[in-house]
């Protein structure tokens, strides 16, 4: 039985529909799952608890409130007064409620995604934005993620002689040269035998379009050898026809090779091509110019110098072997007793922009580790030549084989310096991942074949290339990379960085402003004072004037110095090291606010001391909101900080507008207890809102870690 929406990963075959859409099986499993539970990402998780801490920090204020305004009723004879401690307590709840966070996170977080997404970093789920930006170690493929992926054919190795190729990319002209001297390929059978055998052991193509151009399709290594025929003058279509396909061994990442069992006329032939060790295992002939011998431990010695020798030079290395059969019945015992014919070595550049993402990433503490199917030598020659590993550390790479001789407890400490691990299975990069998360590793895993599907989702932020990945891999990915490129995983993971930086960017403002309202409530209440701030007016802070330069400051670019600093522990609350700078911008607004509501209800009526206190809270914030878009500066000591997000600037112009209007506006008067001030108020206003204007984080969050480092030794 075959089912629905699963994957063919080997071999191809023929099936009968027996259901469809949800009458299958899979089509009931869909159904299940649109009654599961949604589930919360950590964002979420953390916002939620943090909810639940102010609503209990609320209770215990308003039990105070209670308690105080009991005892002095009962002090004087009063019966208490039920309705004044409700009134009090719904200002409270209403004061520490941020009714404007959930938007504006929901907000901050699509924008993200979109800048994310024209940087070529499409998010699949919002919960890896988070954590992609506390990634520590990106574990990523070698082919077409570190280097281009445009093969080329650069030498061929043949009984000792090494070939020389022209040519770039997949244009298919170019000389075959021994010794810089031009070569007919004519009388050559050895070497037009590796030639066609690297051209029928291949499912790729290369065609020419109306226009001149040349279009491809298939494997970048398959491709490459296609190209190598064509360059040699074969008629490719023409040798397909003669040596027709009857049978074939797909490739796999176990077995590191492919065979297909060709047939011309009534004489049957297999060819094999793959990772030369493995293509080495099944040989036990050699075809040599004096023809076909027997492969002995020279012969072998000799194959696997000419090996190193092409990948010490980041060449891709490919053997290729055939085999004459009388007859073909069967797949079984086909990769026996075959004969070696070759090497051939090709060339994939690395990208010219990963050796400075790589240089980024580890200015930003993100180690770079390749894990790749590649020979180990080839790898570490390209990881050498991007940055990953050091010269010095030449030699330091695993092998699949090296992981299955070594522990787990000893894979967890040799994998702190290894950089680079080749020939590895599905399995081992299972085991690597497992290995670097026990140790406390945020690993962000790049993976394109379906075989890489269950790395991916075991990863922290699992990565799938968009234009190599296969299905499964895509649909198991947190993320998926448009151009397949390395330098946008650095560049997904900056952005993930601001956006998470920007989210604490304007929950330390509305904070700050939550925590004014209850301290102005909260006093106002204790000093037997009308509340005052009332409940729609705090509405209009939360949800309006706050709101906005959140909202502003949620579109913020990833500030200059970002992948310079570590990064984040994952498990740290999400108002980390901003409490004291909260709570001090809170004492002030509200010293500031509940002192001019106090003077002005003494020295004039309460309609206007609640509009004092109102606007003096709204401009304190609107000020404030400078300070917070550059938590290490002084937003007023440069004019850059100030003017590089204009959207900040406009919404705080809008702010103040739409204050000025529920001033001034007849109708909106009544609605929100506002009254038209004149000079003398604003005067006030103005003086009391400065501090907004003076306070920035940096100090007081320095002072926070001091303390907090104080009672850690203590």
């Amino acid at each position: 039985m075959v089912f629905s929406s699963t994957y063919v990963t080997y071999g191809r075959g023929k099936a009968i529909v027996t259901e469809t859409g949800m009458t299958t099986e899979v089509g009931k499993i869909a159904g299940s799952l649109q009654k599961e539970k949604k589930e919360f990402t950590p964002l979420q998780k953390k916002l939620d608890r943090f909810g639940r801490q102010l609503g209990i920090v609320v209770l215990i204020l308003c039990a105070i409130v209670a308690v105080v305004e009991i005892i002095e009723y009962r002090a004087i004879g009063n019966m208490v007064n039920i309705n004044e401690i409700v009134l009090t307590a719904i200002g409270l709840a209403v004061s520490a409620v941020p009714e404007g966070l959930p938007a504006v996170v929901t907000i901050t977080l699509a924008l993200g995604v979109r800048r994310m997404a024209k940087r070529n970093s499409i998010v699949r789920r919002l919960s890896s934005v988070e954590t992609l930006g506390s990634s520590t170690i990106i574990c990523t493929d070698k082919t077409g993620t570190i280097t281009r992926n445009e093969m080329t054919v650069r030498e061929i190795w043949i009984d000792g002689t090494k070939i020389n190729v022209t040519g770039e990319g997949y244009i298919p002209e170019g000389e075959f040269k021994v010794n810089g001297q031009k070569i007919s390929l004519l009388d050559d059978e050895l070497l037009n035998l590796l030639i066609k055998g690297g051209t029928l052991c291949n499912d790729s193509t290369l065609k020419l379009d109306k226009k001149g151009n040349y279009f491809t399709s298939g494997a970048p290594t398959e491709i490459a050898l296609t190209v190598l025929s064509s360059k040699a003058g074969f008629d490719i279509e023409h040798l397909i026809k003669n040596f027709s396909r009857i049978d074939e061994i797909p490739f796999d990442s176990v077995r590191k090779m492919m065979t297909t069992i060709n047939q011309s006329d009534n004489k049957f032939f297999a060819f094999s091509k793959g990772a030369p060790e493995r293509v080495l295992s099944v040989c036990k002939k050699f075809y040599k110019k004096s023809g076909i011998d027997d492969l002995n431990l020279r012969d072998k010695k000799d194959i696997l110098e000419a090996v190193i020798n092409m990948a010490n030079r980041a060449l891709r290395v490919l053997a290729i072997a055939y085999k004459p059969l009388e007859n073909y019945h069967s797949k079984e015992n086909i990769e026996e007793d075959m004969i070696f014919i070759g090497l051939v070595g090709i060339v994939d550049p690395p990208r010219i922009e990963v050796k400075d993402a790589v240089k980024k990433a580890r200015d930003a503490g993100i180690r770079t580790i390749v894990v790749t199917g590649d020979h180990q030598l080839t790898a570490e020659a390209v990881a050498i030549e991007t940055g990953i590993m050091k010269e010095k550390d030449a030699g330091k790479s695993l092998s699949g084989r090296d992981l299955e001789d070594i522990s787990d407890e000893e894979l967890s400490q040799t994998i702190k310096d290894v950089s680079v691990f080749a020939r590895v299975s599905p399995e081992h990069k299972l085991r690597i991942i497992n290995s670097l998360r026990k140790d406390g590793e945020i690993v962000a895993m790049t993976g394109d074949g379906i075989n890489d599907a269950p790395s991916v989702k075991k990863s922290d932020v699992g990565i799938s290339m968009g234009i190599r990945g296969s299905d499964v891999t895509r649909e198991a990915a947190d993320m998926i990379l448009a151009d397949d490129n390395y330098a946008t995983i650095v560049s997904a993971i900056e952005e993930g960085r601001g956006i998470f930086n920007n989210i604490r960017k304007f929950i330390r403002l509305l904070l700050s402003a939550n925590f004014d309202e209850i301290l102005i409530i909260f006093f106002a209440s204790i000093m037997k004072f009308p509340p005052p701030l009332l409940a729609v007016q705090i509405l209009w802070i939360n949800l309006i004037t706050d709101s906005l330069p959140a909202l502003a400051l949620g579109m913020d670019k990833p500030e200059p110095d970002l992948m310079k600093k570590k990064p984040r522990d994952p498990s740290e609350p999400i108002y980390h090291g901003m409490g004291l700078y909260i709570l001090i911008a809170a004492i002030i607004a509200a010293i500031a606010s509940l002192g001019a509501f106090i003077w002005f209800y003494r020295n004039s009526t309460l309609e206007i001391a609640r509009t004092v206190a109102f606007t003096i809270a709204v401009l304190f914030e609107l000020f404030l909101s400078f300070n917070c878009k550059s938590p290490n500066k002084y937003a007023f000591s440069s004019i850059k900080i100030l003017t590089e997000n204009k959207t900040l600037l406009f919404s705080i112009l809008g702010g103040f507008l739409l204050q000025l209007i529920i001033i001034y506006t007849p109708f909106l008067q009544p609605i929100f207890d506002t009254y038209p001030i004149g000079l003398k108020e604003w005067g006030i206003i103005l003086l009391g809102s400065l501090g907004g204007l003076i306070l920035y984080p940096a100090p007081f969050e320095k002072l926070e870690n001091k303390i907090r480092r104080f009672f850690k030794r203590s």
